[in-house]
């Protein structure tokens, strides 16, 4: 069992700091719930969904080639000098066009107004590809602590500078206090474009990250090989479709929610509204999406280390089961809880109307996490392509499932697309990675928690309880049940409970 301990070490590392990075940038979205309406905080919100997708093609499957190439340290110099300036050539130049056909790019995606930020989106992409092969070198070298350090920090940037911009600067210009600062103050700060200051904290929080990461930018070397890139090419293009393809699977929604999503469909709220409603409440599901990529982060790097070990399957079965069982109890954790979280995140009343997409969501990140462990087996057997016609098989069923869905039920249907989808490509990969390398999965138990969960979910959701007061003791007395219930049948096989093992 040490190498468990010493992988869920690793994850908590990832995990926790991440969870608290997040927990307090989620402060945000109280922030900006409780100071713009839907609306105003829609081309934002979409934004970062076209960010997401672009960031597959910035780094195009390098992180994992990373891992793959660089796992020796004789040879990790090369390879990192290699592949970090691949990415760089590749992050400029795309974020370069962008940036001077901005004009054209605001109205492709109908927010024609949003010239401005989609400039500091840029910006924010290149960085961020960039940035994605210093923070690989510090996962694959075991600097978790660092790592997280410097992902917290940034975040601690992002909210400083978003109540800067968000409060001090619109008191001062309005002059609330320190109004010998007025004349400084308005030579950068418009009030009519307040919702334009959330991306550019972010782009100068991104600059942030260069300086933090400036000792492993130090001792880069720019260098191209063509013999030495093409098999890391090779290696690395079914990855980037792969990664296209989950991203797309989990983006689309807020991608395309404006094209899919019937005019005046929500009665009394216009398209931009139901738009603005939907991100944000998208956001109460994040908390799964953190579970899973902090698992991610310690996992990559394990599986690779494991993976000729013989005695590797039996330790996958047994991480993917405690995977599925702690992200089952966040699932209904959540989610039987979500009229608090809504009270605490969502301070507009107008912003509670999506939250029945949130069980759903969380749903279909808790299928990824568990994808991401199942497909090990393609990754240690260098069948990539099943990787990639797995996520497009996954990417295919949402973007059906949603123009067939979300015409007739509105934004849930994107939610319980993305639900089905998870599940489907669970399913296909276990399937396959059992013909090529087999793996002792817990099926069983693991379809049982997860049937539990949802029939505990679907009781609170038949039963409305009103009052806070009332609801938040009941639903915690249910999610103790459940958890005791887990407990009571794991009990003799807790990891950390097993001292002789």
């Amino acid at each position: 069992m040490s190498v468990l301990k010493k992988l869920a070490s690793e994850t908590a590392t990832y995990g926790i700091s991440t969870m608290l990075g997040r927990f307090l940038n989620y402060l945000l979205v109280a922030l900006h719930t409780g100071l713009f309406e839907p609306e105003q905080i829609a081309a934002q919100g979409q934004l970062y969904s076209y960010a997401g997708l672009a960031l597959v093609l910035y780094t195009f499957g390098m992180e994992t080639a990373f891992f793959r190439f660089a796992r020796q340290e004789t040879n990790r110099k090369e390879y990192y000098n290699l592949i970090l300036s691949a990415v760089i050539v590749v992050s400029l130049f795309f974020s370069g066009l962008l940036f001077i056909f901005a004009e054209q790019a605001a109205v492709l995606i109908k927010y024609p107004e949003s010239v401005s930020i989609v400039r500091m989106f840029a910006g924010i992409m290149a960085i961020d590809g960039i940035v994605s092969i210093p923070f690989a070198r510090l996962r694959l070298e075991g600097k978790g602590k660092k790592f997280v350090v410097l992902k917290v920090s940034n975040i601690l940037i992002n909210i400083s500078l978003n109540l800067f911009f968000l409060i001090l600067c619109k008191d001062i210009y309005k002059g609330d206090y320190l109004s010998s600062l007025q004349p400084l103050i308005g030579t950068f700060y418009n009030p009519l474009n307040a919702p334009d200051y959330i991306v550019l904290a972010n782009l100068i929080a991104n600059f942030a990250f260069l300086w933090m990461l400036r000792r492993e930018l130090a001792d880069f070397r720019f260098v191209f090989s063509l013999e030495l890139f093409r098999p890391v090419w090779v290696y690395a293009f079914p990855i980037m479709v792969m990664n296209a393809g989950g991203v797309l699977n989990m983006l689309f929604d807020r991608a395309f929610i404006q094209f899919l999503l019937p005019k005046n469909f929500y009665p009394g709220r216009t398209s931009e509204q139901a738009i603005g409603i939907y991100v944000q409440c998208y956001k109460l599901s994040i908390f799964m999406s953190l579970a899973t990529q902090a698992f991610k982060y310690a996992a990559e790097p394990f599986f690779f280390s494991k993976g000729e070990d013989k005695n590797a399957p039996p330790v996958f079965a047994k991480v993917t089961k405690w995977f599925v069982i702690i992200c089952v109890l966040m699932w209904v954790g959540i989610s039987l809880n979500l009229d608090l979280l809504a009270e605490l995140f969502l301070k507009k009343k107008i912003y509670h109307e999506g939250l029945p997409v949130v069980p759903w969501l969380l749903a279909g990140y808790m299928f990824l996490g568990i994808y991401y462990n199942v497909a090990t087996w393609f990754k240690l057997t260098d069948k990539t392509q099943y990787g990639t016609w797995l996520t497009l098989t996954g990417a295919f069923i949402t973007i059906a499932l949603s123009f067939i869905l979300v015409p007739r039920i509105g934004y849930l249907g994107f939610a319980i697309a993305f639900a089905v989808s998870g599940f489907a490509m669970v399913a296909l990969c276990y399937i396959f990675g059992q013909k090529y390398y087999p793996v002792p999965y817990e099926v069983t138990s693991a379809l049982g928690y997860v049937g539990l969960g949802a029939l505990f979910i679907t009781i609170s959701t038949m039963y409305k309880i009103s009052d806070l007061w009332i609801s938040v003791p009941v639903h915690m007395l249910a999610f103790s049940v459940f958890a005791a219930l887990i407990f009571l049948v794991e009990r003799k096989n807790i990891p950390f409970l097993q001292r002789n093992k």
